[in-house]
C-alpha cells in the first residue's frame, strides 16, 4: 500500500487517520487470480516500506512486556495499536479489518524479547503463572509464524536478527550426558539472561539437555533454512543468505541430514518427539511432518547455496536425494481410495524386486476407522511408514507443508483439500484444526504414550486442535485454489479465539473446550492468525513459504471447480 496520511491530533489527545491510500502493483488480490496460474503469486516481489516502523527507545533489554515511548508517528502506524483512537482501516479487497487483528498485534509486540537492545524473537507465552517451564524462551519453529507476521508487516529485522543469533548458538559445544551432539544441531529454543550487577545480557541455549523427554529437535535446523529463505523472498535481499556464517550454517544442517549410514530409504529416520509433537506419540521412524520438512528445507536450500566448490557438491547431493524422496514419499506414504483397497488385498511375506508389498505391511494391520474414514474423492499423506509398519493417522502439519513445497503433485494437493472438505467435522470441527486424527486411547494410549497424562484421547497432541495450524491451512488453500476453506476456517476461528484469550490447543472431539492445561496468550496462535488474514487479503504473501515444481515439468495449474470469492 502507498498511501497519503493526514495525522490529526485533537485537544483530548485522540487521534484520526484521513487521506487517500491507492494499491500498487506490488499488492495481489484473488480476484486477480481469475486465469488460474497461482505461479504469478509465488515470483511476484514483495515490497517493504521499512521507514514506516520507526524504532523505539527502550529501556527493558529483555521481554517487551513494560511500557515503551515512541514516537507519535509509530504509534498511529503500528498494527499493534489498539483501532478504538481512529478510523478502522480498510484492506483492498473491501473487507474491513477484523477488530481481532488490532488485539492480535498489541498480544504478539508484548511478546517480543530485547537482546542487549535489538529485537531477537518472540516468547512461546506470555504465562503469569508460577510454572513457567520453558514457555518464557524463544523456540525456533514457535518463532516461524511471528516472524511471517512481521516480513509481511514490513518488519524484517526481528527476522534477521533471529536468524543471525541462532546461527551463533548452533556453533556452541553440544553435550548432553558426557555426549556430543552433531555440529550442525540447531536449538529449540533461548532465553536472554539478564545480569543486573554487571548490566550485562547473555543468551542460554536448550539443544534437547533440558527438554522433556531430552530429545534433540530435528525441525529446527530445517525451519531455520525456510525462514532464510522466507526472508530472502520477501526483502529480496540475498546478502544474508551469502554470509558466509549463513552458509556454513545450512551446510552444517545438510550434513546431518544427508550423511551416508545404513538406510535403504531416502526418508530422515527419527525418534519421537523431535518435531512438533514433542512428546511421545509413536511418530518414531519415518515421521511424516519431518519428511515434509526436509523436503522443504533441501529445496530451499537449493535456492540459497551459493555454486562455489563446496555449495555445488552439496546441490548435487541435494538434486539426487530430492528425487529419490518425492519418488519414494509419493509412492509409499500416499492413500486414497483405491491404494487403500489395494493394501485390504495385499499378499505378504512377498519376497524378490518384484514385490508389490515391498514393506510387508499386513492388512489385518488397518485400522477400523480408516475405511469410514477414507472419502471417494480424497487422499492424504500417511503419518509414517517402516517395515510392518504403517501408521495411517492424518497429521496436519505434515500434509499442508507437502503441499507447499511441492512434494505433493498437483492432483495430490487437490486430494488433500478434498479431504478436508470431505471430513471437516473431524479435522477442523469448531477451532481449527486437529495436529492429528483420530485420537489414541484406551490400551493403545498407555503403551504409545506412556501414560502420559497431557496427552489424553482429544488433547494436546493426542488429537488436539492447534489454532497455530490456520496458517498452514490457509496457505495451502490458497494454493490450490480454495481460498474459501481459509475464509471458512478464519471465521471459525474469530468468534473465539480472542476471548478465550489466545490458548496455545484445544480439547475434545470437536475442539470445543480450552486444553486443560493448554498456556494462555500462545504466541504462535496469535501470529497464526496474522499470518493466516494477511495471506488471505494479499496472496502474493504465498511466496514466502511456497515453492513450485520446475516450470517445465510443472502442468498447468486450473482453478477448481470449488474457488468461490
Amino acid at each position: 500500500m502507498s498511501s497519503s496520511l493526514t495525522v490529526d491530533v485533537s485537544q483530548n489527545g485522540s487521534l484520526s487517520l484521513s487521506g487517500n491510500t491507492r494499491r500498487t502493483d506490488t499488492h495481489c488480490t484473488l480476484a486477480e487470480l481469475e486465469d488460474g496460474d497461482f505461479s504469478r503469486l509465488l515470483d511476484r516481489p514483495r515490497h517493504l516500506n521499512i521507514e514506516r516502523q520507526r524504532s523505539c527507545d527502550q529501556s527493558e533489554l529483555s521481554i517487551g512486556m513494560s511500557p515503551r515511548r515512541c514516537d507519535i508517528f509509530d504509534y498511529v502506524f503500528s498494527p499493534g495499536v489498539r483501532s478504538g483512537g481512529f478510523n478502522t482501516p480498510r484492506f483492498d479487497n473491501g473487507f474491513e479489518t477484523h477488530p481481532m487483528v488490532a488485539e492480535a498485534w498489541e498480544a504478539l509486540r508484548r511478546s517480543l524479547v530485547y537482546f542487549r537492545g535489538q529485537r531477537v524473537g518472540t516468547i512461546a507465552a506470555l504465562d503469569n503463572s508460577d510454572e513457567k517451564l520453558n514457555y518464557d524462551q524463544v523456540f525456533v519453529r514457535d518463532f516461524v509464524p511471528s516472524a511471517l507476521a512481521f516480513l509481511m508487516n514490513g518488519e524484517p529485522e526481528i527476522v534477521k536478527n533471529f536468524i543471525l543469533k541462532t546461527l551463533r548458538l548452533q556453533s556452541w559445544e553440544k553435550k548432553i550426558d558426557r555426549f556430543q551432539l552433531g555440529e550442525g544441531v540447531m536449538p529449540a529454543s533461548f532465553k536472554v539472561l539478564h545480569d543486573p550487577v554487571r548490566n550485562n545480557e547473555t543468551l542460554m541455549a536448550d539443544f534437547g539437555e533440558s527438554a522433556i523427554g531430552r530429545v534433540a529437535p530435528v525441525d529446527s535446523g530445517f525451519w531455520w533454512i525456510i525462514l532464510l529463505r522466507a526472508y530472502t523472498k520477501s526483502t529480496g535481499d540475498t546478502s544474508l543468505a551469502e554470509l558466509p556464517e549463513c552458509q556454513k550454517g545450512m551446510r552444517l544442517i545438510l550434513s546431518l541430514c544427508l550423511s551416508e549410514g545404513f538406510d535403504t530409504f531416502p526418508t530422515l529416520l527419527c525418534a519421537d518427539g523431535c518435531c512438533m509433537i514433542d512428546r511421545r506419540m509413536g511418530v518414531y521412524g519415518y515421521p511424516i511432518e519431518i519428511q515434509a520438512l526436509f523436503f522443504m528445507a533441501l529445496r530451499c536450500a537449493m535456492l540459497l547455496l551459493k555454486q562455489d566448490a563446496e555449495g555445488k557438491e552439496f546441490v548435487e547431493r541435494i538434486g539426487k536425494r530430492l528425487h529419490a524422496l518425492s519418488y519414494h514419499m509419493r509412492s509409499y506414504f500416499w492413500l486414497d481410495l483405491k491404494q487403500l483397497n489395494d493394501i485390504y488385498r495385499y499378499k505378504t511375506e512377498e519376497y524378490s524386486h518384484t514385490a508389490v508389498n515391498k514393506f510387508n505391511v499386513i492388512p489385518d494391520s488397518l485400522p477400523e476407522w480408516v475405511f469410514d474414514f477414507m472419502p471417494t474423492r480424497g487422499g492424504y499423506f500417511v503419518g509414517n511408514v517402516s517395515p510392518a509398519r504403517m501408521d495411517f493417522r492424518w497429521f496436519c502439519l505434515g500434509n499442508c507443508i507437502a503441499i507447499l513445497s511441492s512434494l505433493a503433485t498437483p492432483e495430490q494437493s487437490t486430494a488433500i483439500m478434498d479431504l478436508i472438505e470431505s471430513r471437516w467435522d473431524e479435522l477442523v470441527g469448531e477451532m481449527p484444526m486437529k495436529v492429528c486424527y483420530p485420537a489414541i486411547e484406551n490400551h493403545e494410549w498407555r503403551i504409545i504414550t506412556g501414560c502420559d497424562p497431557k496427552n489424553t484421547r482429544w488433547s494436546y497432541h493426542n488429537g488436539g486442535s492447534w489454532p497455530v495450524l490456520l496458517w498452514l491451512l490457509t496457505a495451502a488453500c490458497i494454493k490450490t485454489g480454495r481460498p474459501q476453506i481459509a475464509r471458512r476456517a478464519i471465521e471459525l476461528m474469530e468468534t473465539r479465539l480472542l476471548k478465550d484469550n489466545w490458548p496455545e490447543y484445544y480439547d475434545g472431539k470437536l475442539g470445543r473446550y480450552i486444553g486443560k492445561q493448554a498456556r494462555k496468550f500462545q504466541t504462535w496462535s496469535i501470529a497464526g492468525y496474522l499470518v493466516a488474514k494477511m495471506m488471505l487479503e494479499d496472496p502474493s504473501h504465498l511466496g514466502m513459504v511456497s515453492i513450485e515444481e520446475d516450470r517445465q515439468m510443472k502442468p498447468l495449474m486450473k482453478r477448481s471447480y470449488s474457488w468461490t470469492c
